[in-house]
């Protein structure tokens, strides 16, 4: 059985590479429709950007799932 502590340790690291990698991603065209910019362009997401954006998706889910085994395992 996991102990609680192993389980905040890997929460807690979780966190941080999630706020990692949603920092590294891209700004994308938020603001650059409102000024004029390139935002009817349609791009696709490639290499590291794609890999980032996995990456984020994968680490939220894994954030989650720490976070509910925590409440059921020690409530």
């Amino acid at each position: 059985m996991m102990s609680l502590k192993l389980i905040q340790i890997l929460q807690i690291i979780v966190s941080v590479l999630l706020m990692l990698a949603i920092l590294f991603q891209g700004r994308g065209a938020g603001l650059g429709g409102v000024f004029g910019g390139s935002g009817a362009v349609y791009r696709t997401k490639r290499g590291a950007e794609k890999t980032l954006f996995w990456a984020s998706i994968i680490l939220a889910t894994c954030f989650i799932g720490l976070g509910i085994l925590s409440i059921i395992l020690y409530q």
